[in-house]
Parts: structure tokens; sequence; C-alpha cells
């Protein structure tokens, strides 16, 4: 049933708790798991010109490390990975990697501003909204 499972990555510090996640369920069902990291290039609408390039190199490289964490973790476990890195819109360009990679199952995170009022992260409850494909979502303390 699921043979591409999708864990988008940000590297943020619960990112290792849901990498867990992912990975046992890709173990578990044979099933390759993508690893997607997206740079958010909202961030740039408030920066000047010159400094964009810097901000994305930077956050590229961001994306590359968090990418590298989960693989290492995977391949440990005997897990086949593919690798990405998506500049846009996180919400969209994971449901745009779904779409074009045939992505079975995508485990991603939970997380907001106010974890009381906003139970999943507005990423996730917009990849929750709009993905033609199961979302399992890992909070915080999982």
């Amino acid at each position: 049933m699921y043979e591409t499972i999708l864990f988008p990555t940000d590297g943020s510090d619960h990112a290792s708790t849901v990498a867990e996640h992912a990975i046992d369920a890709a173990k578990t069902r044979g099933a390759t798991l993508h690893v997607l990291s997206v740079v958010d290039d909202r961030a740039f609408l408030v920066l000047d010109d010159e400094r964009v390039e810097q901000v994305r190199s930077e956050l590229e490289e961001n994306a590359l490390e968090a990418i590298d964490e989960a693989v290492t973790v995977a391949e440990g476990h005997g897990v086949e990975t593919v690798t990405g890195v998506d500049v846009g819109s996180p919400a969209e360009c994971i449901v745009d990697y779904v779409e074009a990679n045939d992505v079975d199952l995508v485990v991603m995170g939970t997380s907001g501003a106010d974890y009381e009022r906003n139970v999943v992260g507005s990423v996730s409850q917009r990849v929750v909204q709009t993905s033609p494909v199961p979302v399992l979502t890992v909070g915080l303390d999982a």
C-alpha cells in the first residue's frame, strides 16, 4: 500500500522524532523514503536584493544538512532513500512533490508559534488539506 513515503524536513529540533516515524513506516513497508527540504522563499520578500543570494545559499545549506541527517539514520536502518531540495512555498512544494513522484504517504511534523491554539502547523495544515494522499502528522511530544 505504501511504497513511496515522503518525509519533508526543515531541520527543526523535533525533525529527528518525525524522521523516526517516517523511517519506521518505510522499513516496515519496504518502502522508499523520499526526504525533501524546502527553502521557504517568502523570507526573501523582506530582504534587500543584495542579501537574497547570501540568504538563499545559507538556507539551501541548512536544507542539505537536514536531509543528510535523515538519510544517515534511514540508511543505517537499511531504508532506501531519495532526496530533494526545492525553493518556494513549503506546502505547495510538498504537494507538488507528492504528485510528481507518486508518493503514497506523507509523514511530517506539527508545529506552530502558539502550539496550544495551532495544533497543526500552518504548513502541515495546508498539506493535510490539499494532499492527494494520506498525511501522518507527528506531534512535538511523540
